[in-house]
């Protein structure tokens, strides 16, 4: 498949870092913190909203159970309580993904992540990855998050390659639909656990 593989493109939360069990607790105090209800945001929930930013995931919580969260405050809660635990606890990269990574050497590589950027930049410090990607994409710098193709089409672009010639790593429903929008094949990573 990546004889005519121009540019890698990755998702980062599940993909290449361990992370999603941070995010998960921090979604849980954030969401606990604006008086949602405890059965609010269950685990296939959660995987559901992977890739989405997390003003996305608040509106979609929103209207799902006839709530009125900020969305901004909600999220921003959200994002403060991940740093701090990422800060405390670090953050391991998923070895095989990280091992491929390396082994593409100078190949265009991105991210395209849900995260917001200063989660994800100190995603990639505490894991060690900083430094190895050309690209790294949010939902800040589009005008649809996943499951749209915008990041995705975005990175290729600025990697020069044309969306038939990329290849996306994602472990998350949203993120496939969204490489499959964009017309690009996708591998998909088998996340860890929550526990």
């Amino acid at each position: 498949m990546l004889e005519n593989i121009k540019a890698v493109i990755f998702d980062l939360d599940g993909t290449l870092v361990d992370s999603m069990p941070l995010h998960y607790r921090a979604w849980r105090e954030a969401l606990a913190r604006a008086g949602a209800p405890d059965h609010v945001f269950r685990t296939d929930e959660f995987y559901s909203c992977g890739g989405k930013s997390a003003n996305d995931v608040v509106r979609f919580l929103n209207e799902r159970y006839g709530m009125h969260m900020d969305a901004e405050s909600t999220a921003a809660d959200k994002r403060r309580i991940y740093l701090e635990m990422l800060e405390k606890e670090g953050m391991q990269p998923i070895q095989e993904v990280v091992e491929f990574v390396h082994s593409l050497g100078d190949a265009p590589k991105a991210i395209a992540t849900g995260s917001a950027m200063p989660g994800a930049s100190r995603t990639l410090a505490a894991a060690g990855l900083s430094g190895l990607f050309d690209v790294i994409l949010t939902p800040d710098e589009v005008e649809h998050g996943k499951p749209a193709p915008d990041m995705f089409l975005k990175a290729a672009e600025l990697l020069g390659a044309s969306p038939d010639r990329c290849v996306v790593f994602e472990d998350a429903e949203p993120g496939m639909k969204a490489a499959a929008a964009a017309g690009m094949d996708c591998v998909q990573v088998r996340r860890p656990s929550l526990a």
